[in-house]
């Protein structure tokens, strides 16, 4: 792990297209900003292991559960299916 030291103001630069930057520091919290391209996905970490257990637990779906989903968007109900 790096570990930087920055003050209010200054900043740091992540593979050529994130910046972060120390914005306030109030007690034992620090405030960040963060300006990225909007294809960069930031998550705080918390969330992002959230999302990810959902996921799991998604793609460990049964096909007997799978079945049961109701199309609710009338213009997907035929989706894959072949004339």
């Amino acid at each position: 792990m790096l570990v930087l030291a920055r003050k209010i103001g200054e900043s740091f630069i992540i593979a050529d297209e994130i910046e972060v930057t120390v914005l306030k520091i109030e007690g034992s919290e620090v405030k960040i900003g963060i300006s990225a391209p909007p294809h960069v996905k930031i998550y705080r970490t918390e969330i992002y292991r959230r999302i990810v257990e959902e996921n799991l637990k998604a793609s460990n779906a049964s096909v007997e559960i799978l079945k049961e989903v109701r199309v609710i968007d009338k213009d997907r109900r035929d989706f894959g299916k072949t004339s």
